[in-house]
């Protein structure tokens, strides 16, 4: 069977949350497994992408006809601002009568705008994850997965995690082997380990709302090496250990000893990629030891700080000349 996919498109769309999906959806078709894509956009006729490529002779949503799966492609604007009522009225159109509705990126916005994700778990680019959640309170955002499948809604993290995202499609569509054999063709990670953490340090939680977690917060990503044990860091505010831990859980919705090991985190994240080693990175960072730093790089990563490294340091195959 042929599954008829729309991807839904629009001025400023970024071209990647659209080319790398379709790419692996034509990747499987290659192997046996057909897909038939199709680029919608609210009016048809041709849309130029952020990067200032055009995608020609797209069709009018009205007009599409049945889809077994709607694709909403993302852009930096539906972030900023609300989706505009044409292309909302375009997704509803398509998604009205789609078995399974998916979102790149911030096209999840879209999705969020319709009520389509109320009381359902999502996600979206790291950076938009906290919008996301504070503008569609009725959403369960999870900011650390690449996908989320929630019913028959699909929604992926930023840009490239489309192509994880398309993967999964085609696992649920005809299996672990054809998605199996569409990455290696895209040579690509059937499942890459880790969640959007390891490419962020903005996603440990909001900034804090008070002057007074503010500034001792502040204090602590100044010199996250400093004693910022839960007395220590009270003293400095001078309130008791129990108000300081009712703030953060408020304001921060996690314990202060979570939040500054999560600040550490990023810290020797960024000392490990700046060249220093495991024991430096823990020193540096207030983590202290080797021990520590892994186990907080399993705990918050699932990988080890020298793959880590390995792995996001440069784009060069170990081994190669410099």
């Amino acid at each position: 069977m042929t599954h008829r996919v729309a991807f839904l498109v629009f001025d400023g769309v970024t071209l990647l949350d659209v080319s790398g999906p379709s790419e692996v959806l034509h990747q499987a078709a290659r192997l046996g497994h057909p897909y038939t894509p199709v680029l919608v956009s609210p009016h048809g006729g041709d849309v130029t992408t952020a990067s200032g490529l055009a995608l020609a002779r797209t069709v009018a949503a009205a007009d599409v006809g049945p889809v077994h799966t709607l694709v909403v492609a993302g852009a930096d604007r539906l972030a900023a601002q609300p989706p505009g009522e044409e292309l909302l009225e375009a997704a509803a159109i398509l998604a009205e009568g789609a078995p399974r509705v998916a979102s790149v990126c911030s096209g999840a916005f879209v999705l969020a705008e319709l009520g389509l994700l109320d009381g359902r778990r999502a996600t979206t680019h790291w950076r938009h994850a906290g919008t996301l959640a504070h503008r569609y309170p009725r959403v369960h955002v999870e900011p650390d997965a690449l996908h989320i499948r929630d019913g028959r809604y699909v929604t992926s993290a930023g840009i490239s995690a489309g192509i994880d995202l398309a993967l999964a499609l085609v696992e649920d569509d005809h299996g672990a082997a054809a998605a199996r054999e569409a990455a290696r063709e895209l040579v690509v990670f059937m499942q890459r380990p880790g969640g959007q953490s390891q490419f962020s340090t903005a996603l440990a939680t909001p900034p804090a709302r008070s002057d007074l977690l503010g500034s001792l917060t502040a204090s602590v990503l100044a010199d996250p090496a400093a004693d910022h044990s839960l007395p220590a860091m009270a003293a400095s505010a001078a309130i008791s250990t129990r108000h300081l831990t009712r703030l953060f859980q408020t304001e921060l919705n996690t314990t202060p000893a979570r939040w500054v090991e999560r600040v550490r985190l990023d810290r020797a994240q960024q000392l490990l990629l700046d060249g220093h080693s495991v024991t430096s990175a823990a020193q540096r960072s207030g983590l202290g030891s080797d021990e520590t730093l892994r186990r907080a790089f399993a705990r918050h990563l699932g990988t080890t700080p020298t793959e880590y490294r390995r792995r996001f340091a440069t784009t060069r195959p170990q081994g190669s000349p410099q």
